[in-house]
């Protein structure tokens, strides 16, 4: 397999990953199973909180980019313009999806957000590297100072699972902006690293080691960074105030959150490449693979199909951990099979199809 191929299949084996973990802390956040469980489970769970949705939006970043490589190299401007015009049709799309998604009582939906970030695509299309690196450092630092500058639990109630005044202009906004579950303060920046990093030749055989090396060290820094300043911080600030400034959990997404979060995310990259390439004959991987090249339709099908299911049978909000995780493998693998049947016969998932036919 050429190399070409095997990196655009890894990226769609990773996103298969991105899903798989999605679905896991989506439906342990509905069925409300975050404290339940025993203790090696929910250290388990906790893996995937925060990671899998950062890594599905750096793989976005690199896949736009790769999308639009023509265009950029040749600076062709019809081609610039359709681009565009094709990158605003699926924000009109997504944002719409994800509207839809959330009056179905649908809170944690991240495709409202992807809607933003593919608008700012289309404006970054012919950017240099140095303006999207500007940028990401602008949005990182940005969002550090606005946790420090604003309050982050407006809107929210005390358990953080209802936000109040969100479909006012205002709450809409602040939600989309700063203390969403995927705020554009800072989750952009995840989206802007996945943009230059697709201008990279990182991905490429030869420097697949080093990724994976460098992605780990970073990982590792920047969590125990996190540790080391929370724990001298704890006794000044106290140990709230300091998890709150320098934890590394999605919810309030600090700097060293997103630091950490794009290393784990181009580390697991790095692994798919790797088995991409070493297992690309083998019947799992490649279904894994049609999995992520339908990730759209099941982030969808993970809420209307997946939560629909466990709403009829009154099991939403069972609050069992051990439920939630093994409904969440459950329905990835049936998840996978699908895949596989459907690529059989159908170059896209069904809604992709459908946003191909629309944008």
């Amino acid at each position: 397999m050429n190399q070409s191929k095997t990196r655009i299949t890894a990226l769609d084996f990773a996103r298969a990953l991105a899903i798989f973990g999605m679905i896991i802390v989506n439906y342990k956040l509905a069925m409300q199973a975050e404290l339940s469980g025993p203790g090696w489970l929910q250290s388990i769970a906790g893996l995937f909180e925060g990671r899998a949705s950062a890594l599905f939006v750096l793989l976005a970043g690199i896949g736009v980019t790769l999308m639009t490589s023509k265009a950029r190299s040749s600076m062709n401007g019809e081609l610039i313009r359709q681009n565009r015009n094709s990158l605003c049709k699926r924000a009109a799309f997504l944002f719409i999806a994800g509207v839809l998604l959330m009056l179905m009582d649908w809170s944690a939906d991240i495709l409202h957000y992807y809607a933003v970030f593919m608008l700012v695509a289309a404006v970054l299309i012919t950017a240099s590297d140095h303006k999207i690196l500007g940028l990401f450092s602008f949005i990182l630092l940005a969002s550090q100072l606005f946790l420090v500058l604003f309050d982050y639990s407006k809107g929210w109630d005390l358990s953080f699972k209802e936000y109040m005044g969100f479909w006012t202009l205002e709450g809409f906004l602040r939600n989309l902006l700063f203390n969403g579950f995927h705020p554009i303060f800072p989750w952009l920046s995840f989206f802007l690293i996945g943009m230059w990093i697709g201008r990279k030749h990182w991905l490429n055989k030869d420097n697949r080691s080093k990724v994976l090396l460098y992605s780990l060290l970073g990982t590792v820094v920047f969590e125990s960074l996190s540790y080391l300043l929370i724990k001298r911080t704890s006794p000044i600030l106290g140990n709230e105030a300091a998890h709150y400034l320098f934890g590394t959990k999605p919810m309030p997404p600090t700097m060293l959150y997103v630091l950490s979060g794009i290393s784990s995310a181009v580390a697991i990259i790095a692994i798919c490449l790797y088995v991409a390439d070493k297992f690309a004959q083998s019947v799992l991987t490649q279904a894994v693979i049609h999995t992520g090249q339908l990730s759209l339709s099941h982030y969808i099908g993970h809420v209307v199909i997946g939560l629909g299911m466990l709403h009829i049978t009154g099991y939403l909000e069972n609050g069992s951990l051990v439920f939630a995780m093994a409904y969440g493998c459950l329905y990835f693998i049936i998840a996978i099979i699908f895949s596989h049947i459907w690529r059989k016969w159908m170059t896209r998932g069904p809604i992709e199809l459908l946003m191909r036919k629309l944008c």
